[in-house]
């Protein structure tokens, strides 16, 4: 009886300290979805894609940033927390990823972080923080990386303006 005792013990203690995720392992399976989103485009077609992804920038006090303009709604959290500009580290067509993400800003981070969706995708936007005015959403975006310790892939962060 006591065998078993500890051996359910040891299997609690297992479980519990289980496999827990990294920034390594959020980018490992980032960079394999991208490759397998990668097969059968050639490098110039991918290319081309990318680059219509960054063309949507607007000049805000001198400085080149990536705007899109969208109709969009809030997800589980109050309507009334969600900013005419938004800028955003993450698009997920998963809400469970987007919750995710979202958490950890929220947790780890500290940011107000809440839930958009919406957009041609119909995509889960993850905001790190909103603002009323677009030029402080683009001075916050210029320095997004001396306030976030989490490291925020490729096409973001851009600003996503609510209409």
């Amino acid at each position: 009886m006591r065998h078993y005792i500890i051996l359910l013990l040891v299997a609690a203690v297992a479980v519990l300290t289980g496999c827990h995720s990294t920034e390594a392992n959020y980018k490992a399976a980032y960079d394999k979805a991208m490759e397998k989103h990668q097969e059968g485009i050639g490098k110039e077609a991918f290319d081309k894609i990318q680059a219509e992804a960054r063309k949507y920038t607007t000049v805000i006090n001198g400085d080149s940033v990536r705007l899109l303009r969208m109709y969009t709604n809030v997800t589980l959290d109050s309507a009334s927390v969600a900013k005419p500009y938004n800028v955003i580290v993450a698009s997920f067509k998963q809400q469970y990823n987007a919750l995710t993400m979202r958490d950890r800003l929220r947790q780890e981070e500290g940011f107000p972080s809440y839930l958009l969706f919406g957009g041609p995708d119909r995509k889960y936007f993850v905001v790190v923080k909103g603002f009323d005015e677009v030029d402080v959403a683009a001075a916050f975006l210029k320095t997004l990386d001396t306030h976030m310790k989490m490291q925020v892939l490729e096409p973001m962060p851009w600003i996503l303006e609510r209409l």
